[in-house]
């Protein structure tokens, strides 16, 4: 199977919202189940529409650099970076459809965002992502990919 990374076009945006979906659903699952229910739905009182906000936003602002991996012309992946600082970027978003996990793909976008960090000047990369069992094949990834962890602690409480 040969995968193609290309820019983001305003023609992925259904499929990349769409596998975003299936891709972190486990996701929110486990986040569901790791935070207070009241703080869970207080963040995301409908995480399929706050998820389909975020992904569009992200891969239509123009401070954002978002990329696609394609599979005989499908979308398969997709991987969303931003500028934080003159030294720092950040994996904004990632994600593979859920058929195609497994195959490298996601550690091949992160790759490529890497590269493409470094192409423009950043000399440091970080990625974000949750301690929680949702999260262990992104953290897998990450980690396959040289990122090493810095533990950070956060508190949540309703208010």
């Amino acid at each position: 199977m040969e995968i193609r990374i290309v820019p983001f076009a305003q023609l992925h945006l259904d499929p990349v919202i769409q596998l975003s979906l299936r891709a972190w659903e486990p996701v929110f699952d486990s986040l569901r189940e790791a935070l207070d229910p009241a703080v869970f739905s207080a963040f995301y009182p409908d995480w399929r529409q706050v998820q389909r906000d975020d992904v569009t936003e992200a891969c239509t602002s123009p401070d954002h650099d978002t990329w696609v991996a394609l599979a005989d012309d499908a979308v398969v992946g997709f991987v969303d970076m931003t500028r934080v600082d003159p030294v720092l970027a950040q994996i904004h978003m990632i994600a593979v459809d859920p058929s195609y996990q497994g195959r490298g793909i996601g550690r091949r976008l992160t790759e490529f965002a890497v590269e493409r960090m470094r192409a423009t000047g950043a000399s440091v990369a970080m990625v974000q992502t949750g301690g929680d069992p949702g999260h262990a094949l992104a953290r897998h990834t990450y980690e396959a990919a040289g990122f090493r962890l810095f533990p950070a602690t956060q508190y949540f409480k309703k208010l």
